[in-house]
């Protein structure tokens, strides 16, 4: 019988790491294309013939990249908007969810329930155009920063990470003296540090992968991102590639040798992905703790 079990549970396992061993190559297989596709010579990529190892190995792509030199600078903002914008927008999240969990609060109910409106409803472009350029952020490298200082997402997930803390800790701190400022930064954020750090990837990913901003309410090429500069490289060589193929009639292999929007698209994107993936680590322990945690109320 015993051995009937253990035969079992052999068959059981391993069914289930062939299945889960299955499901890890599909999810992961078009990141590993995109690597390979953007170490690939550009015309085996317009062909589709690069599938697990590059054909003809070569560094082109990311020299084409790169060899743009408004990219060093653009990256350089791109990655001051990311510090910047992530500290401002945690640490006023973390007030203002503080602050609607408190029921002395009179204001609480009405904030919360416009934070939740604003959900589902949205001015649209033209007014937060207008609004913008109301304010004179336009042009500005703080129209990266401000409009977007709080997310009603990560307000919520603040609010019920708070909501779930025990009321002693903050009652005890009181009559120890503490005021607002020293219950939150001394007893609430070390507490939260999951949650924080969930906040945090959301923020940072968010403030990295963005353009359209740039592109709405910038025009001044000393404040491009480096997303949007990415961009352009793409439009570039699409529109070289297009225009080739008008003139001709055809696409011939002399156009693609050096560059092709397939080629430069993966490339972008191991680009842009590199530091999401170098920051990710330092945070993986705490984001899902950090999500369950504010997602959950008991």
């Amino acid at each position: 019988m015993k051995r009937r079990l253990r035969a079992r549970d052999v068959t059981f396992d391993t069914i289930n790491y062939i299945l889960l061993a299955l499901l890890g190559f599909i999810t992961l297989y078009p990141f590993y294309n995109l690597l390979m596709v953007s170490f690939n010579d550009p015309l085996d990529t317009i062909r589709g013939q690069v599938y697990f190892w590059p054909n003809e190995f070569t560094l082109n792509n990311y020299k084409i990249v790169f060899q743009d030199d408004a990219l060093y600078m653009a990256a350089v903002r791109s990655v001051l908007r990311t510090v910047i914008g992530t500290f401002l927008s945690v640490g006023c999240t973390m007030m203002l969810a503080y602050t609607l969990t408190r029921k002395e609060f009179v204001l609480r109910k009405s904030i919360n329930l416009l934070i939740i409106i604003s959900m589902y409803v949205s001015g649209g472009i033209i007014p937060s155009y207008l609004l913008i350029k109301g304010l004179g952020l336009t042009n500005s490298f703080w129209v990266y920063i401000l409009p977007g200082l709080i997310g009603v997402f990560n307000v919520i997930i603040m609010r019920t990470s708070i909501e779930g803390l025990p009321e002693g800790l903050i009652e005890a701190a009181r009559m120890e003296g503490a005021n607002e400022f020293q219950v939150l930064f001394r007893i609430i954020v070390p507490i939260s540090l999951p949650v924080l750090a969930t906040v945090t990837l959301f923020n940072s990913v968010g403030h990295w992968n963005a353009w359209f901003d740039n592109y709405l309410y910038n025009t001044r090429d000393n404040l491009n991102l480096l997303q949007f500069e990415l961009m352009k490289i793409l439009l570039q060589s699409t529109s070289q590639m297009v225009n080739n193929a008008s003139s001709t009639g055809y696409i011939d292999s002399e156009s693609v040798k050096n560059v092709t929007p397939e080629a430069i698209r993966a490339t972008m994107t191991v680009i842009v992905t590199f530091p999401i993936l170098l920051v990710y680590p330092f945070l993986q322990k705490y984001f899902i703790k950090g999500a369950l945690i504010g997602a959950i109320k008991e």
